[in-house]
Order: C-alpha cells, then sequence, then structure tokens
C-alpha cells in the first residue's frame, strides 16, 4: 500500500508543477488528467469508494469542459486579431 500512496503523491505533484509551469492550455489540460488520476488514487486508498467512483465519472466531463473552454477562449481571440482589437 505504501508503494502505491507514493505513486498517486507523484502524479498528484507532476500535475501540479506542470499546470503551474506549461504555457500551452493544452499540455495544462494533460496535466490536470495526470493530476486527476492521482487524486482519485488517494480517494481509493482512503477507502471512500462512492466518492472514488464519483470523481472517476465527473473527471472525463470536466476535462472536456476545460478543452471547450479553451478552443472558444481560442476563437473569440482570433475574432479580436482580425478585427483589429487590442486585447
Amino acid at each position: 500500500m505504501e508503494f502505491v500512496s507514493i505513486i498517486a503523491i507523484a502524479l498528484m505533484l507532476i500535475g501540479s508543477f506542470g499546470i503551474i509551469f506549461l504555457k500551452k492550455p493544452f499540455d495544462k489540460v494533460i496535466m490536470f488528467s495526470i493530476l486527476d488520476a492521482g487524486f482519485v488514487l488517494v480517494i481509493v486508498l482512503f477507502k471512500y469508494l462512492d466518492v472514488a467512483m464519483f470523481a472517476a465519472l465527473a473527471g472525463p466531463l470536466s476535462t472536456l469542459v476545460f478543452i471547450l473552454a479553451i478552443v472558444k477562449i481560442k476563437e473569440i481571440r482570433q475574432k479580436k486579431l482580425d478585427s483589429g482589437d487590442a486585447l
């Protein structure tokens, strides 16, 4: 069990630092997924399996919402650049 907890903590740390230090939005989404995997693993280690099931189902949905928001923001910025308005 101790080895699994080390893996869970490592996943959460890698995801957290990746979100903080990476510049591209889609790279941040990938790091968020890695952080989410570590978080679900920690929830399972604490034996909250009902919460882990909800987190496992909500994780991909929140990732999808992040991707849609990134695409929408990129479209809005491109429209503003095309029309000549400054950001």
